[in-house]
């Protein structure tokens, strides 16, 4: 017989040694490593789950047909979008995201939702009963949904062959364990395992199975990192759980793109789909307020407003501070020193706090624009002009460089009622202009404020 073969897994980051380490090389943690047994002794019984499972013959490319309902509707129109379209069938996609941030709640409305799939949704972590509590809150009834609690994977892939669901459902996989694999439930070899036996199931039967992760306290996903190269989708639910505003973006997608977002609110019935982002991050105020600037941004395909707020105020201590919510430090550092230099504010003497309503995390370098404005408005303590919104990016020259998509954003600021919207005078020429907003162009960072501040 051959002897069982251990090795030594980090638990943050799943990094392999073949002994004990203090400090992980890969991820700096320390006293992360445990021990796992990899390989069992040969003879030792435990046939592989998949084992009757039909194999697989080459083919040649021209005599494979594509199914005709290659995407499937999930009923739920923003996870569609950032599936790429729908779902694809014997696709695993793992959902990741903050402890309680509505995982399970976004898991279990897919689920329930009225899209005529069956569903087989599998809780390691919550009874049935629970579950069932947690489904009449939400207010959803679908009669297709079988609900089973069960932590053992030879059980549910059993249940998963004799009911023949469409879609499957796991929460989550740090619970599900297998007697292939001689370690507890949530190991490094466990998750691994249970992964790799799921998205063999998948693709030679097309069951589509979502499968929900825990995130380490970085923020990345807990296990080890080739779970994210087993699955097919990488899916992230962000947002803070002291708002109500969530987003879910895809990190990565083999049957799409991976710039899309899916925009929920969370209410106490469940999460409810936000067709039109912009409805919640303008606010209306009866006073023109200085510091606040609006400004046009595109995540993916998706344009939406946005309400930057700055406040600048004299260096109460030597150092100024520079504090940002929702954005980048240094980008916002490089915009302040880029005003200093080209316009002749004296942001060295500053305080400067920054922050993007609805609690966003923005990463769109065409925001550049109204970020400048925001500062310009609070360091003189002028409100902006009525109606006016910005859409650009600003070099370390001080010139304004057009930002991406920016006809989308144009339009979007004439649809909601915007009166003009400032951008890049290096656009081109044959660029559409809709009616009822007027297109203001500067070339550099000086010829922002005569922008703002000049009545129509």
């Amino acid at each position: 017989m051959a002897k069982v073969k251990k090795a030594f897994f980090c638990r943050n980051c799943g990094f392999e040694a073949p002994k004990w380490l203090g400090k992980c090389p890969a991820c700096g943690e320390w006293n992360t490593f445990t021990e796992e047994v990899i390989a069992r002794e040969s003879g030792s019984g435990g046939s592989s789950i998949t084992a009757g499972l039909p194999k697989s013959r080459p083919q040649a490319i021209q005599d494979i047909h594509e199914s005709q309902h290659r995407r499937i509707d999930l009923g739920n129109q923003e996870v569609n979008r950032v599936l790429g379209g729908g779902l694809v069938p014997g696709s695993l996609i793992l959902l990741g995201g903050e402890p309680g941030i509505g995982k399970s709640t976004l898991s279990l409305q897919i689920a329930l939702a009225d899209n005529g799939l069956k569903t087989l949704y599998v809780s390691g972590e919550e009874s049935t009963e629970q579950i069932k509590m947690r489904a009449t809150r939400l207010g959803i009834g679908n009669e297709n949904c079988l609900v089973y609690a069960e932590t053992q994977l030879e059980n549910i892939v059993a249940q998963i062959e004799e009911q023949r669901p469409d879609v499957v459902v796991i929460d989550s996989i740090q619970t599900i364990y297998t007697d292939v694999i001689e370690s507890s439930a949530g190991s490094v070899s466990q998750i691994r395992e249970c992964a790799a036996t799921l998205l063999k199931y998948a693709k030679n039967t097309g069951t589509s199975i979502f499968i929900i992760g825990h995130i380490t306290k970085d923020g990345t996903i807990a296990g080890p990192k080739i779970l994210e190269h087993i699955v097919d989708v990488v899916l992230q639910f962000e947002g803070d759980n002291n708002l109500i505003y969530r987003i879910l973006r895809s990190i990565k997608n083999r049957f799409g793109a991976t710039f899309e977002i899916g925009v929920f609110e969370m209410l106490e019935s469940g999460l409810r789909e936000v067709d039109n982002p912009s409805e919640i991050l303008l606010s209306h105020y009866e006073t023109p307020l200085s510091g606040i600037a609006v400004g046009a941004s595109v995540d993916g395909i998706r344009p939406y407003l946005i309400e930057v707020q700055a406040l600048v105020c004299n260096a109460t201590y030597g150092t100024p501070q520079r504090t940002v919510t929702g954005y980048d430090t240094k980008r916002m550092n490089m915009l302040l020193a880029v005003l200093e230099k080209r316009v002749g504010m004296k942001m060295f003497t500053k305080d400067v706090f920054l922050n993007f309503a609805g609690g966003f995390r923005v990463s769109d370098p065409g925001l550049d624009l109204a970020i400048a404005s925001a500062v310009i408005s609070s360091y003189y303590d002028r409100p902006i002009g009525e109606g006016i919104c910005l859409a650009g990016e600003i070099g370390l020259s001080g010139e304004v460089r057009p930002a991406p998509r920016t006809e989308q954003r144009i339009n979007e600021a004439a649809r909601l009622g915007f009166k003009r919207i400032v951008v890049s005078g290096y656009l081109s020429r044959s660029l559409k202009k809709p009616k009822g907003i007027e297109v203001v162009s500067i070339n550099s960072i000086d010829q922002l404020p005569r922008a703002l501040f000049t009545e129509n």
